[in-house]
């Protein structure tokens, strides 16, 4: 499958997905030699407990998309490991520019571990600007590759989960939550 995806100084790409079949049920990564493009959670199972193995793919598959294979198949055995693992690198608009949903999201990435949470009021001001905590829904709403950027991990001030996935997936949210707590590792 071809894309006209350009990132920083790369040419066309060639897309190649990787389907997982995980706690969540199927998790779609897609990405070509330069970086993952994306993650798409296909929500028609119920959360469970259990592995992540490679379910749907081509044999050969770029070294990021199966970096980020190992990386997800690692959280969903123990979140924890995950810190220690290296991230596979993104190849995305939304995480190259120098835009502030960029900056949102790659604040979220570097400065919210495994087991804690954040407000989208102080993720903002984390990111630069206390006012935009609108924008930083936004970002979340746009995040090409939830799970390895944690948007999940984002809360309302009052403590409440907040949307996920447009509201469509706050189950999923939820048990992403519980499912880092459940390792030992305190919020």
């Amino acid at each position: 499958m071809e894309s006209g995806l350009r990132g920083k100084d790369a040419g066309e790409c060639h897309v190649t997905a990787l389907t997982l079949c995980c706690p969540l049920g199927r998790v779609r990564v897609s990405g070509c030699e330069n970086g993952v493009h994306d993650i798409q959670i296909q929500m028609e199972a119920t959360p469970a407990a259990g592995g992540c193995v490679a379910s749907e793919g081509p044999d050969e598959t770029p070294a990021a998309v199966r970096l980020c294979a190992d990386w997800l198949q690692a959280y969903f055995s123990d979140p924890q490991a995950t810190e220690g693992l290296p991230m596979p690198p993104f190849h995305h608009p939304l995480l190259l520019g120098e835009t502030f949903t960029s900056r949102v999201l790659q604040t979220l990435l570097r400065e919210v571990k495994v087991g804690q949470t954040v407000s989208y009021k102080r993720l903002a001001e984390m990111a630069g600007n206390g006012r935009a905590v609108r924008a930083v829904g936004g970002a979340m709403r746009r995040n090409p590759v939830p799970l390895l950027v944690p948007c999940h991990r984002v809360i309302s001030s009052s403590g409440q989960s907040g949307s996920y996935m447009g509201g469509k997936g706050n189950h999923l949210k939820q048990w992403l939550l519980a499912h880092e707590r459940a390792r030992g590792v305190k919020g």
